[in-house]
């Protein structure tokens, strides 16, 4: 059974954060130390990213709120929410960007309709509410209410990978399958300022965005298939639990980034490539860099200086994952399918082209997928990221 991605959409929320400002604002905190301040300047400037966008809206210095939460303009003060306060306003937020996503994605498939949808897997690590997105989406949209409903919570970075997978199999088991995986993810609710080294790494790469796909093996004449999902495998590496972590606290979401997570990478990312590269006899074996295309999730600067090195990748398979970390940052879940529409974007040179994508959480995980850019996926004109951003300069 072959199954298909028939659209891919992104969204991202409307206020921008400018990189540079935002490290001034962070930078100036009246709380940190000689030595915090010249972390913040570091992590930020070092991190490859110029814009990234946020759900908080008080993180522009425009806007004005008699009782501000996150972000005084006034005093150019970084304010410290209670977890309560955070996930309140995921729940708002998030509702928006996933039914964003996901009406995008539906509609960019002519020839399938809404009540066409038999599965619907969400994912989101940065806040939880009940009823969830998955419920939402289904009134939003007009789905079928009887449509099979999942939702992946906390799994990190890598949880697209699992939502694809599961998309899949589902498609396997019913060729009339069709299935919506939308993951969403507010990373900025919960940066804070500190001298902790991981925070301040937090603060200076995360972001929010959102981005769906429908998936199904379905004969579609009016949706060409963009990409074939052909195979699927996760790893474990034998060191690093510590080292990338998630966890609640009283005051947000509490980020474990430790700066040798580059380097358990460079150890161990062939090795974790391996178990995938040999499901096909037409890319085992072969160098790296013949494979035309590498998505990988850039869950930093380093990281993908890494992975480039270590598998001696060109520049310019590296573009789609360094382009969408300077423009967009780490959005968790949602980046690598940012990083695989910019690749589905281009023009072919000429028949299908591979792709290679794999991306990285806590655990520490490496989950991975051999895909397959269609050539009568260019029939269809590529889709802009939704973007309202505001032209104000922001925190």
């Amino acid at each position: 059974m072959t199954v298909y991605v028939r659209s891919l959409e992104t969204a991202v929320p409307p206020t921008m954060l400018v990189q540079t400002e935002a490290r001034d604002v962070f930078a100036a905190q009246p709380g940190l130390t000689r030595l915090g301040s010249r972390l913040v300047s570091t992590c930020f400037d070092s991190a490859a990213i110029d814009t990234r966008y946020t759900a908080v809206e008080e993180m522009t210095r425009d806007f004005r709120a008699d009782d501000p939460q996150f972000f005084d303009p006034a005093t150019s003060l970084l304010l410290n929410p209670s977890t309560k306060v955070r996930n309140e306003i995921f729940g708002r937020e998030a509702t928006k960007l996933f039914i964003e996503a996901a009406q995008a994605a539906v509609d960019a498939c002519p020839g399938l309709r809404a009540q066409d949808i038999t599965h619907l897997i969400t994912v989101s690590c940065t806040g939880f509410y009940n009823p969830g997105p998955d419920y939402k989406i289904v009134r939003a949209l007009g789905l079928d209410p009887a449509v099979q409903r999942y939702h992946l919570g906390f799994m990190g970075c890598y949880a697209a990978f699992p939502a694809l997978r599961a998309a899949k199999s589902f498609c396997e088991a019913d060729p009339e399958a069709v299935v919506l995986v939308v993951c969403a993810e507010l990373c900025s609710l919960h940066v804070r300022t500190s001298n902790d080294p991981d925070t301040i790494m937090g603060s200076a790469l995360f972001a929010d965005g959102a981005a769906a796909a429908v998936v199904t093996a379905r004969e579609v004449p009016e949706a060409p298939a963009l990409m074939r999902l052909d195979h699927f495998e996760t790893v474990l590496t034998p060191v690093g639990e510590e080292s990338m972590a998630w966890n609640i606290g009283d005051n947000g979401f509490e980020m474990v980034l430790g700066n040798y997570v580059p380097h358990i990478i460079d150890d161990h990312i062939i090795g974790a490539l391996g178990p995938l590269l040999a499901r096909d006899p037409s890319v085992q074996g072969l160098p790296y860099r013949e494979i035309r295309h590498w998505g990988i999730h850039p869950g930093g600067r380093s990281i993908l200086d890494k992975v480039q090195s270590r598998l001696e990748l060109t520049d310019e398979q590296l573009v789609p994952a360094r382009e969408t970390l300077r423009n967009y940052g780490n959005m968790s879940s949602a980046t690598v399918l940012f990083v695989l529409k910019h690749i589905l974007d281009q023009p072919l040179d000429g028949g299908d082209e591979r792709i290679c994508s794999m991306a990285f959480g806590p655990g520490l995980t490496v989950e991975t997928g051999l895909f397959t850019k269609l050539r009568q996926g260019t029939e269809r004109r590529p889709s802009a990221v939704r973007e309202t951003a505001t032209e104000t300069s922001v925190a």
